[in-house]
């Protein structure tokens, strides 16, 4: 696909007896349907699902990360249940082992918060101030946000596969630069909504994967470097 610049290869399932495709995949047969496609006489459009940041985030027992009152659980954690994989079963157990127990530790945390804060006399909502957005205005167009999503989706899509190389990197990196700068403008000169916080994050989330690629020169695991094919000798910690 990456080659031929396609967007999806074809799975040719018109051999197959229907009702034996049916008992197997039913779920299949009614999404593709629901589509136009009838798998009986039509090939079926298909493309790999890539899982771009794989056990990234190291934390301890209780999913808290390194950062105050950041957890971490499932696809993105490096818990070390599973040592150094991070198969596709093993989100399972520790998105509810772990998520549920980042949930105790956060009850826990905010318990003695309030115990603290109370034998000061204070409220929590006290000590939160009123947002403050003078000087900005409602966005005129959410065109603006959906548009640069849908380009940071196609981003990583296209240039920050599991499979990657040098070239196809460094163009991620310089589209991920100016999608960083219009957001920024935008975020500064509107009102916060949650679309416009979710896509600054991803932008944020899309640049640190890169950059860890770019500064691994070898291929391991799920990176996958046509131009470094080698496993280096040294398992070096990313610093970004």
């Amino acid at each position: 696909m990456k080659l031929a610049g396609t967007e999806h290869v074809y799975l040719d399932c018109r051999h197959m007896d229907k009702e034996k495709f049916l008992h197997h995949f039913p779920n299949i047969y009614e999404k593709c349907g629901s589509i136009g496609i009838d798998v009986m006489r039509q090939m079926i459009p298909v493309a790999p699902a890539a899982h771009y940041s794989c056990g990234g985030i190291k934390t301890d027992y209780w999913a808290r990360t390194s950062i105050l009152n950041l957890y971490a659980c499932g696809e993105c954690a490096s818990t070390g249940l599973h040592g150094a994989n991070r198969l596709a079963s093993n989100s399972l157990l520790e998105g509810m082992v772990f998520g549920h127990r980042a949930y105790l530790d956060t009850v826990k945390k905010l318990q003695e918060g309030v115990k603290n804060i109370s034998r000061n006399g204070d409220s929590i909502v006290s000590k939160v101030p009123d947002w403050n957005a003078r000087g900005t205005t409602e966005p005129k167009e959410m065109i603006l946000i959906t548009q640069s999503l849908k380009e940071l989706q196609q981003i990583m899509t296209d240039y920050v596969g599991i499979v990657r190389n040098d070239v196809r990197l460094m163009r991620a990196i310089k589209r991920l630069d100016l999608l960083f700068e219009e957001t920024e403008a935008l975020y500064k000169s509107t009102r916060v909504s949650p679309q416009l916080c979710e896509l600054r994050n991803l932008i944020t989330v899309g640049y640190l994967i890169v950059k860890g690629a770019q500064f691994r020169k070898e291929s391991r695991g799920l990176h996958y470097n046509t131009d470094h094919l080698n496993k280096s000798e040294l398992i070096q910690n990313i610093i970004l």
